[in-house]
């Protein structure tokens, strides 16, 4: 397995992984000694307790995306990571929940074909998949969530055509617990790119709103945009000194009970 893992370089300006807090550090797996783990492309963190990634960094060159079919690659758990760790097949089996990538696969299916190819085939460990709804991307608002990473690229004359995203889910106390996993309801994704030589960075959250109920089921998705300090209070980690200060949303947003949920891409503060 390819293990060059996130280019905290890619950008062309420093913009680097996340830091564990301690309950973070405390929490996750390692593997030859470090908390990080490399795949093509992306790198992660895993937490023991939940058996999801704690984060998840990925670097897309969207001028050199490969246009790869995901039929016949296996979802599978990583042999470098003790199974106890993962969540696989035994959540999914015979109900309404997906297996959802965290870092998306298309966004990874880049550079030379070999080497998109290994993408392709990473993203596929468990340990970059979370739950998710089956109508979990048509549900959010027009799509919105999973359209994020395309929407920069699209709208915003991005540097070379470069982005690296943060993402993962957030995990709650009182997160509903279903076949013995606690299923996290909110996911965080942070899109970095840069803009004639300027580094920006566009914060959001998804709330799942999980009704708790015998039936495993949803009400409404809401997609917000947030800083990366309200990020860091919800997760067992901080983002790199570059990226608060390339924040979008450095200027204060509107508090949690005040502000309103993304109705299109067109609401979004790049």
């Amino acid at each position: 397995m390819a293990s060059a893992g996130f280019d905290a370089k890619f950008l062309g300006t420093a913009a680097g992984l996340p830091v564990l807090n301690d309950s973070g550090a405390d929490d996750a797996v390692e593997l030859n000694g470090s908390t990080t783990i490399d795949y093509t492309h992306f790198s992660l963190a895993l937490s023991k307790s939940r058996k999801f990634a704690i984060w998840v960094a990925w670097n897309i060159d969207g001028g050199e995306l490969k246009a790869l079919s995901r039929s016949g690659i296996p979802f599978v758990k990583d042999p470098r990571v003790p199974a106890e760790f993962q969540t696989g097949d035994e959540l999914y089996r015979d109900n309404r929940l997906d297996r959802g990538h965290l870092a998306r696969r298309a966004d990874l299916c880049w550079g030379a074909k070999a080497e998109a190819q290994r993408a392709n085939k990473d993203s596929f460990f468990f340990t970059n998949i979370t739950p998710q709804m089956d109508d979990f991307n048509q549900s959010t608002k027009e799509g919105l969530w999973g359209r994020l990473e395309d929407a920069v690229l699209a709208d915003v004359d991005v540097d070379d055509l470069k982005v690296s995203v943060y993402g993962g889910p957030v995990f709650n106390a009182d997160d509903r617990v279903f076949r013995s996993v606690a299923i996290p309801r909110e996911f965080y994704k942070a899109i970095t790119f840069v803009v004639d030589g300027e580094l920006r960075c566009s914060a959001f959250l998804l709330t799942q709103n999980l009704i708790l109920a015998e039936a495993l089921d949803l009400d409404e998705f809401r997609v917000f945009q947030v800083s990366l300090t309200e990020l860091e209070k919800r997760t067992s980690f901080t983002f790199p000194a570059e990226l608060h200060a390339a924040d979008t949303a450095a200027v204060q947003l509107l508090d949690e009970s005040e502000r309103k949920p993304l109705d299109s891409l067109a609401d979004i503060r790049w």
